[in-house]
């Protein structure tokens, strides 16, 4: 008995060995069989002439041509890709013997022992020996390594042929004899792999020989298989040659392993780019978005910056209205699109680290800390904005109210001084009498008198010009230019005065003295008259107010002036009775008087019209106070709405802040529980949304009533805007936050058990609850689960660890970063090295591959992709076209895992 194939201790596994036992005993009387011996010879010489023909030869005669061992070393040196010792080139038969035993012994050395085989049998020509010793090297080198679902060898490859043949109809492979004989099962395994080589439909299970046929031909055709046996030899036997049809059905399992292969390194190259694509979009999307967004807040900034000043109030009132309408309509949707983008930022380095990526960093100036800087940028020239609105509205009111003071007041100067230049110029004195000059005196002094009373007038309107000057006011040239003709004027009246006075008094000693009730009439009418006017000038003076207080000092005041009326009425009393007492004296007398007072212009008509005038506007000014106190009242109740709301407004942001805070603590529960009850929660704070609606609407109000303080609440419209943008970005940060825990549960096979181990394993450590533990409250956590990270050797553990979870050198770890380290040490991921030998299979073991392999292997968009990113190969080899896989793998996940 031969032992052709038992394996030694250092070359197969235990089911290997327990086949090669099996097939240990060469049945010799079987090979006295012509048939199978026939199909043994042709079998057996087809598949030595498969290889040999790498090498330029054949052989005609099985058990001649390998009789000097030459051949047989040939063929063992390519079926083994190895190099066997040189061989004798000598014609003698010791030389042919020392070959087929340098044979021999290399057989051996692949862990056959061969029994009964010897160099002598085969040099004689000994047809069994010599078949026996094929079909040993056939076992080894081309069946015994088949293995599918751990099983090997025969038994392998007839599992295979089952599952490749299993839907078809009319195959049942059982055997490598009779079950083959119908060439049913050759052609199902050809279309199986090569759909388009076969119309399997069209054969017949009752036309064996064209099965056969059929097969043979397009294998030798299309798949480089030799054909090995006739169909005439297989239908014609009983039971074909079981080695002889394994032999041939090995061959087709190493034609169509390889394009196994390849489709396997297709699926897992097509299943990296397809991440690599989703998260290049993603990046995209970002770059995107962030751009968009950073361009908004580019160009809205000068606008909230732009501090050009309009000249009115309603001008004014219309930016703020445009400021507004952004507040409302343009910022919200760009609060959305922030809030978004940092969520599809977090979601993507997820995504980038579940795939073993490199982190995304995005381009330069495009950081969500770039994003959030420029955004706190933009708010704070938001206030800048409102307040310098709001400060515009005041300066603007200040202004109009006193432009058109200074104009009413300069009115009344110029009425008075219209025609004073020509009265002080006049010579009257020269042609009078003495009586009429003394009367030309004291009507000078009475002027003088009435002069003086009229400097404090000026000097208002001056004051008013000034401060008009100070507050940068639209029209300070007309007012500047009214004002100096108005002090020009006053210096002109005061020289004239001077001069007439000096005038009159020359002419004084020739003068008389003329009747001293005149001149107390005059002496007591020109203040009284002057009090008068000033009395209605107060009454028609324009006032503004902002609150209660002020507007009760002015009535306070009024009440004051109106105590004083009944004084005042007793003093016109006097005066019109000096007038009186003229008139008495007069007819008492029989004195003829010339008419008006000399000393005066004042009448007592002229008086009782300005008394009766002033009067009238007593209550008018009473109106017109009570109205504005009935403002003010209104003001305030507004301000109490607002407070009110603002104050339940505020409580209510505050509290959710803390509750949203212990809810991402103690959430329990599956993630999927936590996720809906968040959601559920999101939802719950977004009904909130009218109350804030109608805390804008009470703080519109406000504005538009030009209210600039509340006093009834601490709380502003701009720090609540800012409090729920808050409230709704940490909410939308949490369910971000257990949406990525899910994804990385998924992703890297993490059971719900394990995410609640290690959350409360990270809550129990984490004793200030800020969501993230320091260092030395990781270390204590990694310890309670089983980490060594104490002695020495522990210090350049946890150091390592430290550089993995908190890569920034911050000194905390967050929960994110503390799953992330916890999955990548329990479970697996595809590597850079993986890849590479991907794609070495697609190539043909090559260090490069070419386009029109990509396409022949990769779908079309993946394909296209692949070549569009993959650089010219330069090294050793290099053909016109060749791409280099190796680097643009290792691109795929960074440099860390060259």
């Amino acid at each position: 008995m031969v032992d052709y194939h038992a394996a030694n201790n250092q070359s197969s596994t235990g089911g290997v060995q327990t086949y090669m036992e099996q097939e240990n005993d060469w049945d010799r009387d079987l090979l006295l069989d012509p048939a199978w011996e026939r199909q043994q010879r042709k079998t057996f010489t087809a598949w030595c002439n498969s290889h040999l023909r790498k090498s330029g030869t054949q052989i005609e005669n099985i058990e001649e041509d390998f009789r000097d061992g030459l051949k047989l070393m040939l063929l063992l040196e390519v079926i083994a890709g190895e190099r066997l010792p040189k061989p004798e080139r000598g014609k003698m038969r010791v030389h042919k013997i020392n070959n087929v035993n340098k044979a021999l012994d290399f057989i051996a050395s692949k862990g056959v022992k061969l029994v009964s085989i010897g160099a002598e049998e085969i040099v004689d020509g000994n047809a069994k020996m010599t078949l026996g010793m094929i079909w040993t090297i056939i076992l080894r080198f081309a069946i015994q390594d088949i293995s599918v679902e751990e099983t090997s060898a025969k038994e392998g490859l007839l599992l295979w042929c089952q599952r490749k043949t299993a839907p078809y109809k009319n195959v049942n492979v059982q055997n490598f004899h009779i079950s083959w004989k119908d060439g049913l099962a050759f052609n199902a395994l050809i279309h199986r792999h090569r759909p388009d080589l076969i119309d399997y439909d069209s054969l017949r299970k009752d036309d064996p020989v064209t099965n056969l046929n059929n097969a043979f031909e397009v294998a030798e055709k299309h798949l480089d298989i030799p054909k090995m046996l006739d169909a005439d030899d297989i239908v014609g036997t009983l039971r074909p040659d079981e080695k002889a049809i394994m032999t041939y059905v090995s061959c087709f399992y190493h034609a169509f392993s390889g394009a196994q292969k390849a489709e396997t390194a297709a699926n897992r190259i097509c299943k990296v780019l397809a991440v690599n694509q989703e998260n290049e979009q993603m990046m995209e999307d970002y770059e995107k978005l962030a751009s968009e967004l950073l361009e908004w807040i580019r160009r809205t900034i000068p606008w909230l910056e732009n501090r050009t000043q309009e000249k009115t109030v309603n001008d004014m009132q219309a930016k703020q209205e445009d400021f507004r309408d952004y507040r409302c309509v343009h910022k919200p949707p760009k609060v959305q699109e922030k809030c978004q983008l940092e969520i599809s930022f977090n979601t993507l380095q997820t995504k980038l680290r579940l795939s073993n990526r490199p982190a995304f960093m995005p381009s330069e100036g495009r950081m969500v800390s770039d994003i959030n800087g420029a955004w706190h940028t933009l708010e704070g020239a938001e206030k800048g904005y409102e307040e310098w609105i709001l400060s515009e509205i005041r300066r603007l009111e200040r202004l109009e109210h006193l432009a058109e003071k200074f104009h009413q007041k300069a009115a009344i100067h110029e009425s008075w001084t219209d025609g004073k230049e020509a009265m002080l110029t006049q010579k009257d004195y020269e042609t009078s009498t003495l009586s009429e000059v003394k009367a030309l005196l004291r009507k000078h002094e009475a002027f003088e008198s009435d002069l003086a009373a009229h400097q404090d007038r000026v000097e208002q309107i001056a004051a008013i010009a000034q401060e008009l000057n100070e507050l940068d006011y639209y029209d300070s040239a007309s007012v500047n230019a009214r004002c100096q003709k108005i002090c020009d004027q006053w210096d002109v009246l005061g020289t004239l005065t001077h001069n007439r006075k000096d005038s009159l008094e020359r002419t004084e000693k020739q003068l008389e003295s003329i009747d001293e009730l005149y001149l107390e009439y005059a002496k007591r009418a020109a203040p009284f008259n002057n009090w008068m006017e000033g009395a209605m000038e107060d009454l028609q003076d324009m006032f503004i107010v902002h609150n209660i207080e002020e507007i009760q000092g002015l009535i306070t005041a009024h009440e004051q002036f109106k105590s004083t009326l009944a004084e005042a009425n007793k003093e016109r009393e006097a005066i019109q009775s000096i007038q009186s007492e003229v008139q008495k004296i007069a007819q008492s007398n029989g004195i003829k008087l010339s008419g008006a007072n000399p000393y005066t212009t004042i009448t007592p008509a002229s008086i009782d019209s300005k008394w009766k005038k002033a009067m009238d506007m007593v209550p008018l000014r009473d109106n017109a106070l009570q109205d504005e106190l009935n403002k003010q009242n209104s003001n305030d109740t507004l301000r109490a709405k607002f407070a009110t709301q603002a104050n339940t407004v505020g409580a209510y942001i505050q509290a959710k802040m803390e509750e949203i805070g212990r809810i991402s603590i103690e959430m329990n529960g599956t993630l999927e529980d936590q996720l809906t009850h968040l959601k559920e929660y999101q939802q719950t704070i977004m009904s909130y949304m009218p109350e804030i609606n109608t805390l804008e609407g009470y703080h519109q109000h406000i504005q538009e009533a030009l209210i600039f303080d509340n006093q009834y609440t601490s709380y502003t419209m701009e720090h609540l805007r800012v409090g729920w943008e808050q409230l709704l970005t940490t909410i939308a940060r949490t369910i971000n936050e257990v949406e990525n825990q899910i994804l990385t549960r998924d992703a890297k096979g993490i059971s719900q058990e394990q995410l609640y181990e290690y959350r409360a394993s990270f809550n129990h450590f984490d004793k200030d609850h800020s969501g993230a533990l320091q260092a030395e409250e990781f270390k204590a956590c990694l310890i309670s689960l089983g980490y060594d990270v104490e002695n020495d050797k522990g210090d350049s553990e946890f150091a390592r660890i430290m550089g993995i979870v908190d890569p920034n050198g911050s000194g905390a770890v967050t929960f994110q970063a503390f799953i992330d380290f916890m999955s990548r040490e329990t479970t697996d991921t595809d590597t850079a090295d993986q890849v590479i030998a991907s794609f070495k299979i697609l190539a043909a073991d090559k260090p490069f591959i070419t386009a029109e392999e990509l396409r022949r292997e990769l779908p079309p968009d993946q394909a296209e992709y692949c070549i569009a990113r993959m650089a010219p190969y330069t090294g050793p080899n290099a053909t016109p076209g060749a791409l280099d896989y190796m680097s643009f793998s290792t691109a795929l996940y960074g440099e860390s895992d060259l």
